[in-house]
């Protein structure tokens, strides 16, 4: 499979008008990398690449990975005659396990295709209203996969393990800040119902603090 993935990954380059440059961003890789992958000199490519590479060309990952001789996977249009792919639904995103494993889906949901060749995305659903009311609570977002995030971006974050949250991102530099949106005082302690959360750089380390994605888009919102 290896090597029918090298052989394909080749093809795929040889016969786009992309030059390697035009793919670092979108597979996150470095061009000498990706030039190393095609000639089949670095083995065992993680499944995320795989997925990235096959979102950039739009071919089918099981094809690029040697796993399918279907080339392409079936095509479906929105009501509005965009082309898309469908992502998984998770239940929750926890730390410990594979929760873009089927076995974590609820079922699957559909962004466009010129998104979904951005990267490696799953659907999420919002617990909770600290985010109103840029999101509302049973929102389902689009979440591109990425450890990283700018300052003003809506990520996901594991802290301590536990289940995911989203949260507003500031960088400051001794370590970041996760801030909600929802600014509503309780009005019978006339506190904020929710604070922003400040970790260290020690803390991101030890507690830990993991981003794991940020929100793209808002898929579908229900009143």
């Amino acid at each position: 499979m290896e090597e029918l993935f090298a052989q394909r990954l080749s093809e795929l380059i040889k016969n786009s008008n992309y030059i390697l440059a035009d793919m670092e961003d979108a597979v996150g890789k470095k061009a000498a990398t990706i030039s190393r992958y095609a000639s089949g000199e670095i083995k065992g490519v993680k499944r995320d690449t795989i997925v990235k590479l096959a979102n950039f060309f739009g071919v089918s990952p099981a094809w690029l990975a040697g796993l399918s001789n279907e080339k392409y996977s079936n095509s479906k249009l929105d009501k509005f005659g965009n082309s898309v792919v469908s992502i998984p639904l998770l239940g929750s995103v926890r730390a410990g396990y594979d929760y873009l494993a089927e076995e974590n889906w609820e079922g699957t949901k559909e962004i466009k295709e010129d998104l979904a060749k951005t990267g490696e995305f799953f659907a999420l659903r919002i617990k909770g209203d600290s985010m109103f009311e840029t999101l509302w609570e049973n929102d389902i977002v689009a979440v591109k996969k990425q450890d990283y995030a700018n300052d003003g971006d809506l990520a996901v974050v594991l802290i301590n393990g536990d289940e995911a949250t989203v949260k507003k991102i500031k960088i400051l530099d001794n370590g970041i800040k996760l801030i909600p949106l929802n600014r509503r005082i309780n009005p019978e302690t006339q506190e904020p119902f929710y604070e922003d959360m400040f970790f260290s750089k020690e803390d991101i380390e030890t507690k830990p603090v993991k981003i794991i994605g940020i929100v793209k888009q808002i898929i579908e919102r229900n009143f």
